[in-house]
């Protein structure tokens, strides 16, 4: 590590290879953000000089942070943490770096994080014991991805997760009959969903404030779906998704059949 470096020379670069980095704010030691990349990637993320592809909030956030760095006259420290990565495991190295450090400004979870990323053992139980969702839904479905659930009874607190706030396209979520609450590969609860709007105050008083509002995000107000929807893909204690075209990669929202 090393924030006076700003280049790689070149055939340092060519040995690196791939590689998965960490930029890490030197006020408190606080790892900010995890990429991947090859060359001189890791200098272009920590002098905010890279804008391809980034998520708009991703790059309001991590750019956010990169300009406190600087007003307080300081510089992003980086660690280059493994590298000549093969390229078939990339991916895999970013996602359990992403993993093992929570509260990053990356927006996106790793590659297959819904999926494979941390569990406790009764949640391996449970994702690899459950009944499983191999057949062809004929519902118009929008699988949404969300945090953890310590109790998958409390129906109100998934609906309150699932409903807000979703950077998701409102034409396509209001085609869908139901939608379906995911925690890592596997459906706890089913609903639907009324009205989508857009996440402001006005419109979900209760659950945002004034300041937090985001309206280029939508959410929903809806409802427990009927018993039997809701034991045809979440059951007593969740369903795991089988079907690969219905799995969550990096993106939090997944369609079917819209």
């Amino acid at each position: 590590m090393d924030a006076g470096l700003t280049r790689f020379p070149d055939e340092v670069a060519a040995k690196l290879g791939n590689y998965v980095y960490r930029l890490i704010d030197p006020r408190n030691g606080e790892t900010f953000y995890v990429g991947k990349g090859k060359g001189n990637r890791v200098f272009d993320h920590a002098s905010a000089s890279l804008k391809m592809d980034l998520d708009e909030d991703e790059n309001t956030t991590k750019l956010g942070r990169i300009k406190e760095i600087r007003n307080a006259r300081l510089n992003v420290l980086y660690v280059i943490h493994r590298h000549d990565i093969p390229n078939e495991a990339i991916f895999e190295v970013e996602a359990a770096l992403i993993d093992a450090f929570p509260g990053l400004n990356n927006v996106q979870g790793g590659h297959d994080s819904g999926s494979k990323g941390p569990m406790n053992a009764m949640e391996l139980m449970d994702k690899y014991a459950l009944p499983e969702i191999d057949w062809e839904p004929v519902h118009k479905l929008v699988l949404i991805n969300i945090n953890n659930i310590e109790d998958k009874s409390d129906i109100d607190n998934i609906y309150q997760q699932v409903r807000l706030a979703w950077r998701i396209s409102k034409s396509q979520a209001e085609k869908a009959e139901y939608v379906l609450a995911v925690v890592r590969g596997v459906v706890i609860g089913v609903f639907e969903a009324h009205k989508w709007m857009a996440a402001t105050h006005d419109n979900f008083p209760t659950s945002i404030a004034p300041e937090n509002e985001m309206p280029q995000r939508n959410g929903f107000q809806g409802k427990k779906a009927p018993n039997d929807i809701w034991d045809l893909y979440a059951g007593a204690r969740g369903k795991r998704i089988a079907r690969e075209e219905m799995k969550h990669i990096q993106n939090p929202i997944r369609y079917w059949g819209i």
